[in-house]
């Protein structure tokens, strides 16, 4: 049966680049200010940490008048809860996903996956490469790129041997990306990109403390949240809208 949704992980084999941020700030860009449903199946077991920030976010609400008139006001807007977060160990994740699918009441445009980060875990290959679409922060540090690069190349590979898998492509993003840093290793790295014909995004991510900013008691300007889209104000030289907008290009939503 042709899948209803389409199925997207941010992923790479290092920890610390940002798959867990991007998730849950591209799934509530396009939920909650995109006009699109969507949910996340958290596999990053054992911590479930999008999970976890779900329970803390709906934690703060329930305590917090101000958040309570935010959470009103964003339902009268666009008439809809919020997306489901769902526990789940790596190699259930995609039966999942298909099982809230096929029995949601409105149609699911895209599901987001938090995978953890080594492949050689249990499930998380077999999970890959059933998705349709993989995007891999990269920063530029040389432990980071050599295992990003490795992990890139490797599931491009695997795509040409076996072109029966879902998995349509791995696309690469740069991410905290410093406007002072030594351009020379940049642009060494970039040849390199270049020389594996690995795909590579035209948004850039700089480096900016907005990528940590969740909810708090004290601020109701929110940046990372499961329950608000990112606050307009703190959107501006984030280029968050700039990435999730080309990423949408590329899964054609």
């Amino acid at each position: 049966m042709e899948r209803k949704s389409i199925y997207v992980a941010f992923s790479n084999q290092k920890g610390g680049v940002g798959k867990s941020a991007f998730t849950t700030l591209a799934a509530s860009c396009l939920h909650y200010a995109g006009g699109r449903n969507v949910a996340v199946i958290d596999c990053d077991y054992p911590q479930h940490s999008i999970f976890a920030m779900r329970e803390r976010d709906k934690t703060l609400v329930s305590a917090n008048e101000a958040y309570k008139e935010m959470m009103v006001s964003q339902f009268d807007a666009i008439g809809k809860k919020a997306y489901p977060v769902l526990k789940a160990k790596p190699e259930e994740a995609i039966s999942i996903a298909d099982k809230l699918v096929n029995a949601s009441p409105v149609p699911i445009d895209v599901v987001f996956f938090d995978l953890s980060g080594t492949v050689n875990s249990s499930g998380i290959l077999k999970s890959m490469v059933s998705l349709d679409y993989l995007f891999c922060p990269i920063i530029s540090d040389r432990l980071v790129m050599q295992s990003s690069l490795t992990f890139a190349s490797t599931m491009q590979e695997f795509l040409k041997r076996d072109t029966r898998a879902p998995l349509k492509g791995i696309f690469l993003f740069w991410n905290q990306l410093v406007k002072s840093e030594n351009r020379e290793i940049y642009d060494a790295y970039m040849s390199i990109i270049g020389n594996l014909s690995l795909n590579l995004l035209k948004t850039e991510i700089p480096f900016t403390v907005k990528y940590k900013k969740e909810m708090s008691v004290n601020n109701r300007q929110v940046f990372r949240s499961t329950l608000f889209p990112p606050d307009k104000a703190l959107l501006k030289g984030a280029h968050l809208d700039l990435l999730v907008d080309e990423i949408c290009q590329i899964i054609k939503i």
